[in-house]
């Protein structure tokens, strides 16, 4: 089943519970999908890898406005985009443990010859690559750099 069939499934589903959080969020994704669907050169299909960015970049943008929100002190705001997080992320693909991504890096880090910091920029391009939909950007920065600075 697509991620798309799988929407319009959810949706009918919140629609007759009455789940406003769920309507508003999967309503969200609908619209990035039918978005990205019609976008010029998108040719009317998304594939999975495609999908699974999209997600990524709806639950980026609510954690930038979640941060935000919070630091302003606007708890009503903060806590509709932590449900939205919540649901948008039920359709990614189960993230990494912080000990199993630690544990991928290294053996990517090994694989690459990677000793400084300095490599940095040659260990992302294949931990982003290899760890697409299974482990967030930032957090993957993160812990490159602490592993390098370690090595």
């Amino acid at each position: 089943m697509s991620l798309e069939q799988k929407i319009m499934a959810d949706l009918k589903t919140a629609m007759l519970a009455k789940d406003e959080k769920g309507l508003r969020s999967i309503r969200a994704i609908k619209a990035a999908i039918l978005l990205a669907k019609t976008s010029e050169g998108a040719g009317g299909e998304l594939k999975e890898e495609d999908e699974i960015k999209l997600l990524q970049k709806l639950v980026k943008q609510r954690k930038d406005s979640l941060e935000i929100y919070q630091k302003q002190n606007r708890t009503d705001l903060a806590q509709k985009e932590q449900e939205e997080i919540e649901i948008i992320e039920k359709f990614l693909p189960q993230q990494l443990s912080v000990d199993e991504l630690k544990k991928l890096l290294s053996t990517i880090i090994a694989e690459l010859g990677a000793v400084s910091p300095a490599d940095m920029g040659k260990v992302m391009g294949a931990a982003t690559k290899r760890l697409a939909g299974k482990a967030d950007g930032k957090t993957i920065s993160m812990m490159v750099k602490e592993l390098l600075s370690q090595a």
